[in-house]
């Protein structure tokens, strides 16, 4: 069982080991995974910890005990973040205009030294001017620094507090002593880099929440309320409640214009749904009495009564957002390494800060020059931008991915897609549409199309077979009304007979069999009937025989020839995928013809027929092997051991829960150019990533030693430190643009 976690307090990397680390020693708890950027703690609980009430209470109050805050996330977390979110804001921006208010007299005489003027601020005065910014706006630094201290480790907020402290605190010693000089007092330089680190994390906190506007796109689908029918009770006395009270079997008014509330199936009532949100598609489809509808779909121009078949809380939408939110809180491997490069990143920063000042005492011989120096490396230092690298790319390239309709399920699963070199594809329902049609017939002797497709969709009448359905939509297509045919049996292995009561065959019994089956009991007629058919067998489409009996012969009246209509984005598909320099794969259990009447076409690379399902997952297993990186694309319950089998799993939104489950990454709707589009987002994630992180890295390689020997000041660092974490989060907005 997982449960979800909304966590406040956490400014670094380090701060995210923290309250990982005190969640992991709560009884129950298998895994702990913290993401900065979405500030979502997602627990992995054992079965007896899930259920016992009070696990949540132990787990807030663990982190509660770290130094940090938390509550459960509930289905209306989002509307209440939001909310939180804006009182949060106006409370940043008024520290980040107070603090700027207060610095802005302490600059004014380096502003007014580069202009030729020398002015100094009185000493009591600066003081007067920095404490505040120190003690009051910077008291969050000092509250946190504590706690990680506390937990015997080091954050951001640690080096702040005492990089500022040491510039405040030489300032003021120097103040006593009577030391007034421009040179010798440095209140401004711990109040601009407070300044500018409020403002930081401003800026990124707004940076972050935009990166996270694609769960609350989806949340706002969902109307808030929806207009229940009350048994026996006149339409106008219909009542307005949430729609998180919604259950199964409700029945629900949907009047034009709205969404609907819930999934469910139209009782009454005929109108044009947009299911844009599932299909991408903007023309509406009709929806009549016994219709499926989506909940956040918009309702067309008519009225429809809705009998709910999901509650609010686990219906399409929901599990769209909950598998967003998923994803978007896990980590990918790449960011537990970084994790683990930041649990010691701290501690080291202050022995380099400690050999600083060290260093430049012995070889200047001033404190205050040493001291300075010690401060700007514990500025510049700070690490938030390493924390947020991998979750904010993370968080922006699952949310575009959402948006086109593709689900991934998990960090991991976005990772591992960036390097995928085979791509394996089911055939039936997936590079194909899954429904058979009868592509081509052809009468013998004397009769005519129409007799002849009039006794076959008589045969087939009241059959839920998906041939049988392929002969009746051909004969509604051409207005041919189906003969009228009684004693109709269907005989395991031989096909279907009947007898006709009307028409021209009346009186007579027919039989529809396949050509296997036709092989399998008559061979020789069989074998005298394959030259007419072996054209539509080599297209690999399923044959089919009408045949009159006479006592015990068999005239052939017609032949029938099925195929199971290719999708039509699978060429674009394919096309994209060899684009991006991967090969196409197809495994099929059907027969070679059938395989290679789809893979030729196509330009597909390669082709396994006639296999089974464990097969499959063992051919994914065989090109894992020859080191490529396989994702399996699938839709069904035989493709759930190979989707399981893969690195990746990719399945149709149209296939089984059986294969959504199995697979890393589900496509919403039926459309294969989803897939080079998957792949193609998870390369611009994975390479915004390695961007961030060389960012990350680079501020922290280059700016530490420059800190060190005095060629930045702490006024530059805080500058450039600030900087650092607002790129990373800009550069990781810009995944959004593409498209």
């Amino acid at each position: 069982m997982k449960q979800t976690l909304a966590i406040s307090g956490m400014t670094c990397a380090s701060c995210v080991a923290h309250v990982e680390e005190a969640l992991r020693k709560v009884p129950g708890v298998t895994e702990a995974s913290v993401n900065l950027a979405t500030e979502k703690a997602e627990v992995t609980l054992d079965a007896q910890a899930g259920a016992a009430p009070e696990t949540i209470t132990q787990l807030v109050r663990a982190v509660v005990a770290a130094g940090y805050g938390a509550r459960a996330v509930t289905d209306d977390v989002f509307a209440r973040e939001d909310a939180q979110q804006q009182s949060q804001d106006r409370r940043e921006v008024r520290a980040v205009v107070a603090a700027a208010l207060l610095t802005a007299p302490l600059l004014l005489s380096m502003l007014l030294v580069g202009a030729g003027i020398h002015f100094m601020l009185p000493v009591w005065l600066q003081w007067a001017l920095a404490t505040p910014v120190q003690f009051v706006l910077g008291w969050r630094f000092y509250r946190a620094g504590f706690i990680a201290l506390k937990n015997r480790s080091g954050n951001m907020d640690l080096l702040v507090a005492l990089g500022t402290s040491a510039a405040y605190g030489l300032s003021t010693v120097q103040a006593l002593r009577g030391a007034g000089g421009m040179d010798a007092l440095y209140y401004e330089a711990g109040s601009v880099v407070i300044t500018l680190v409020l403002l930081g994390k401003l800026l990124e906190s707004r940076a972050r929440r935009q990166a996270a506007d694609a769960i609350r796109a989806l949340q706002s689908l969902r109307p808030d309320t929806a207009r229940l029918i009350d048994p026996g009770r006149p339409a106008r006395f219909n009542r307005a409640i949430p729609t998180e009270h919604l259950l199964t079997g409700d029945r629900v008014l949907v009047m034009p214009g709205e969404r609907i509330p819930s999934d469910g199936v139209v009782e009454e009532g005929e109108s044009d749904v947009d299911e844009s949100l599932l299909t991408g598609e903007s023309e509406a489809i009709t929806k009549r009495v016994g219709s499926r509808v989506t909940g956040g779909t918009v309702n067309g121009l008519g009225r429809l009564i809705v009998s709910v078949t999901a509650s609010a809380a686990e219906s399409t939408l929901a599990r769209i957002i909950r598998l967003v939110a998923s994803a978007q809180a896990t980590k990918p491997p790449i960011q537990r390494q970084v994790d683990r490069v930041s649990a010691v990143f701290v501690p080291i920063v202050l022995v380099i800060a400690l050999l600083t000042f060290l260093g430049n005492f012995w070889l200047l011989g001033g404190a205050e020059a040493a001291l300075i120096n010690a401060v700007s490396v514990l500025v510049i230092a700070c690490p938030c931008a390493l924390g947020l690298a991998t979750p904010v790319s993370i968080l922006v390239g699952t949310g575009v991915a959402a948006r086109q309709g593709i689900l991934i399920k998990d960090a991991t699963a976005l990772e591992r897609a960036h390097a995928v070199t085979v791509v394996a594809f089911d055939k039936t329902g997936t590079l194909t549409e899954g429904k058979p049609v009868l592509q081509d017939f052809q009468p013998e002797g004397q009769e005519t199309a129409q007799t002849v497709l009039a006794a076959a969709a008589g045969l087939q009448s009241g059959s839920e077979h998906p041939l049988a359905k392929a002969v009746l939509a051909l004969a509604l297509e051409r207005g041919v009304t189906p003969d009228t045919v009684g004693d109709v049996t269907a005989q395991p292995g031989l096909g279907v007979g009947g007898t006709v009561a009307s028409g021209p065959w009346a009186g007579q019994k027919l039989l529809l069999i396949s050509h296997n089956g036709l092989n399998e009991h008559h061979p020789d007629l069989a074998a005298r009937l394959a030259p007419r058919v072996a054209q539509a067998m080599q297209s690999g489409w399923s044959v089919s025989w009408l045949m009159q009996q006479r006592e015990d012969a068999l005239v052939p009246l017609a032949w029938m020839a099925f195929g199971d209509p290719v999708r039509p984005q699978a060429a674009s598909a394919i096309a994209g995928l060899h684009a991006l320099g991967i090969r196409t794969v197809l495994i099929s259990g059907d027969h070679e013809a059938a395989a290679q009447r789809v893979a030729g076409p196509l330009g597909m690379d390669q082709v396994f027929a006639n296999v089974s399902p464990g097969q499959k997952a063992e051919i994914v297993a065989a090109l894992r092997n020859a080191h490529t990186v396989v994702a399996m694309v699938g839709d069904g319950v035989n493709d759930a051991p190979a989707l399981a089998a893969a690195d990746v799993g990719i399945a149709m939104g149209s296939g089984t829960d059986v294969a959504m489950h199995a697979a890393g990454i589900t496509l919403l709707r039926g459309d294969l150019t989803l897939i080079p589009a998957a792949l193609s987002i998870s390369r611009r994630t994975w390479k915004k990533i390695r961007q961030n992180l060389f960012w990350a890295f680079f501020y922290n390689v280059v700016g530490i030693p420059l800190a060190a020997i005095g060629w930045l000041t702490p006024v530059v660092a805080g500058s450039a430190m600030a900087f650092s974490s607002f790129s990373v989060v800009t550069n990781a907005l810009l995944l959004r643009r593409k498209k």
